[in-house]
């Protein structure tokens, strides 16, 4: 009668999501401010300035057709030709609009990209801990998700692991640095010894390998830290980005496929991601929001205030005596949970109002995720409670 599998996917949400209802919930019950809620990944700080005006502007002058009515089913070209240009001033590149496809956000750019590139028995791989979606996008693509461990000191990528992962089903690699959930940015030594992997595999397999680069994170690090792009260092790259994070424009969903045109036979990718754009229905992303961050291109959000907040929190926690990754990107802590079960841990911190998130469907299991994309007066409030929650197991 109906696809089973979609009705478990649909009952069954993610823990993520279901700590963000019962946060929700709970709020109601006692008070929005006695409920620490580090649930979800949706930015805090408000998008530029540039976003609010251009969109006044926008309604205010241009015509309505263009603003509400269908683009391009791969995007507005004006868009497209802008993030090429922008791409290629900022990495020393030479795509065009053609290179380009707008999406709604970039679960769509994942979703269509891996849909792209399947072939029956084809196998994908990502490091964890990883954005626990991917496995539901690459199975329903009818691929097959193969998870690698990273290495535990560190969370960079294990190449040992990474090799005895790939076989002659391996069709691409999803990469995401900064990386959620741990806010890691993969070193540009590690990315080079990645590429040189899968040139080498290529070549012993006798066919492409790709590297789907997520990247909605890539503005959001801290200090000098350096993001490698990765169609410098790989040929057969796929960048899948968002302004989600950059603009703080989550409920906006406007994002973007970039195909290298150094890969094989790019154009002949392209026109697959288009394909694979209209068998999902993924065509025409808001025309809107199209048009507004064409106009702020190479803006973002106040990147500072998340510094702000990762130091505040991990110092405090540390103290305390968590052990935390530190993270050079995202808005995201990892932290070590204080027992081995992860789900327990997260149930106890609800006795102290602390909302956390497992990370078992990561593929970590043993740690805790913390969004920290929050005021910093909530984290203020919160430290008090990690500090008990440490506490109850001593």
């Amino acid at each position: 009668m109906l696809s089973q599998k979609m009705a478990e996917l649909g009952t069954n949400r993610s823990v993520i999501r279901e700590l963000f209802e019962y946060g929700k919930k709970r709020k109601a019950e006692i008070g929005e401010d006695k409920v620490f809620d580090f649930s979800i990944g949706n930015p805090s700080v408000p998008a530029p300035d540039c976003v609010k005006e251009t969109a006044i502007d926008l309604l205010e002058h241009e015509d309505d057709l263009l603003l509400h009515g269908y683009t391009s089913a791969q995007g507005d070209a004006g868009l497209r030709k802008n993030i090429a240009e922008y791409l290629n001033g900022q990495h020393g590149l030479h795509l065009t609009e053609d290179n380009l496809y707008i999406t709604v956000g970039a679960a769509a750019s994942l979703t269509i990209t891996i849909k792209a590139l399947t072939e029956e028995g084809d196998e994908f791989i990502s490091f964890a801990p990883y954005f626990p979606e991917y496995r539901v996008f690459v199975e329903n693509a009818g691929a097959v998700f193969v998870p690698v461990n990273s290495d535990p000191a560190d969370f960079q990528i294990d190449l040992e692991a990474l090799e005895k992962a790939m076989n002659t089903h391996t069709k691409g690699i999803i990469l995401n640095s900064p990386n959620n959930p741990s806010g890691v940015v993969i070193t540009e030594d590690c990315i080079k010894a990645v590429c040189a992997l899968l040139e080498k595999k290529q070549q012993e397999y006798g066919h492409p390998i790709f590297l789907i680069a997520d990247e909605p994170y890539r503005e959001l690090v801290y200090g000098d830290v350096k993001v490698p792009y990765l169609m410098n260092y790989y040929d057969n790259t796929i960048v899948c980005y968002s302004y989600s994070k950059s603009l703080s424009l989550p409920g906006e969903r406007i994002g973007y496929i970039a195909v290298s045109d150094k890969a094989a036979e790019w154009k002949q990718i392209y026109a697959a991601v288009c394909g694979a754009g209209r068998s999902l229905g993924y065509v025409c992303a808001p025309s809107l929001f199209q048009q507004v961050v064409a106009r702020c291109m190479g803006k973002t959000s106040d990147v500072s205030i998340y510094k702000k907040n990762r130091d505040l929190l991990y110092n405090a926690l540390t103290e305390y005596g968590y052990r935390c990754i530190k993270p050079d990107g995202a808005f995201y802590l990892f932290v070590e949970a204080l027992e081995k079960d992860a789900n327990a841990f997260s149930e106890k911190a609800k006795e102290f109002e602390l909302l956390i998130v497992p990370a078992d469907s990561f593929g970590t299991p043993g740690f805790v995720r913390i969004s920290y994309c929050v005021s910093t007066e909530q984290i203020e409030k919160s430290l008090p409670a990690f500090k008990a929650l440490a506490e109850a197991y001593r």
